[in-house]
């Protein structure tokens, strides 16, 4: 909206002082053309912003023009402005709304929270896009007008019509009753109910949505921390899962925790070594996980995921001794 852009584009001012018309369309994501129409309105508005010509020119506000939030101490401003930069807005399509939030916050702080807030927040990275291995974190992208129409129903109370992509079917279309939003390691999802029942859907996999005008079938309060957990619970103990009792090195234990939907039980051989009951999706999840723990893991049951471990293992060993 231009009123959201104009505002945007006052704030920039205010932060940076001084801007120049292609600076100030790379922020905005506009043309020139359309900042400058954008300054000519701001200027008829009563907004002192005015021009500077020559190599260093630009557009600047008078000195003093600005709005001042109260109340907010350094703390809390770092607080905001740290929240600001995690990546979980993202699974939403509020990235750009958390942009300009955290703009006007770093604006309308007092003189003296200004610049320290702004200055610690900087120094503090959170959830980067690769990790120490240089591994790519991956965005799951959610369509802006999806996400937009999605956000409607679940605030006003709507039902909403989905077209999803389950894993492994075709895309159709399906009528929902929208109960929140979780985002869980930068991925979106949909908590919903279908004639009655709970469902779950990836923000990524709705390919399309549309708001209808009739009330959605949920309760008038909902506690999404437990609504999530208890759809947690059900989906680790349904579906194609497999249990897998496995004798591990101390030293690897959070990576297969990372990897197996849940740990049943546990406990220390005599020789220090981990021997583990835990839970995985499906076959394919089971061979993969065992694999990459190598020699730090060994599958004591079941025989099929030992004898697949074994025929891979045969079969790179002869591989490389084949060049020989």
């Amino acid at each position: 909206m231009r009123a959201d852009r104009l505002v945007s584009l006052v704030l920039l001012l205010r932060q940076y002082g001084r801007l120049s018309a292609t600076a100030l369309a790379r922020e905005l994501e506009v043309s020139t053309r359309t900042v400058l129409r954008d300054i000519e309105a701001l200027s008829a508005a009563g907004v002192p912003v005015y021009a500077e010509r020559g190599r260093n020119g630009g557009f600047a506000l008078l000195p003093g023009f600005r709005t001042e939030l109260t109340g907010l101490n350094h703390d809390e401003a770092l607080a905001l402005l740290v929240a600001g930069s995690r990546r979980g807005a993202q699974a939403f399509g509020l990235g750009s709304a958390l942009a300009s939030a955290m703009l006007k916050v770093v604006d309308a702080l007092p003189d003296g929270y200004r610049d320290t807030a702004a200055g610690a927040a900087g120094r503090l990275l959170i959830e980067p896009e690769i990790d120490l291995l240089s591994r790519r974190l991956t965005d799951e992208e959610v369509p802006g007008v999806v996400a937009a129409e999605v956000l409607r129903a679940v605030f006003a109370g709507h039902k909403l019509d989905i077209h999803y992509a389950a894993e492994g079917r075709e895309p159709r279309w399906r009528t929902v009753d929208p109960v929140g939003l979780v985002t869980v390691r930068d991925r979106g999802y949909l908590l919903a109910t279908r004639s009655g029942e709970d469902r779950t859907y990836r923000l990524s996999r709705i390919l399309a949505a549309r708001e209808l005008d009739e009330p959605a079938q949920r309760p008038d309060r909902v506690d999404l921390d437990r609504a999530w957990q208890e759809r947690s619970t059900r989906f680790r103990n349904g579906g194609d899962q497999v249990t897998v009792l496995v004798r591990l090195d101390p030293a690897r234990r959070e990576d297969l925790v990372r990897t197996a939907l849940a740990v049943i039980a546990e406990e220390v051989d005599a020789d220090g070594r981990l021997r583990m009951e835990v839970s995985f999706q499906d076959h394919r999840h089971a061979r993969w996980a065992l694999w990459q723990l190598a020699t730090y893991a060994e599958a004591l049951a079941p025989q099929w995921l030992r004898d697949y471990l074994h025929d891979r293992a045969v079969a790179l060993a002869g591989r490389y001794a084949a060049g020989q």
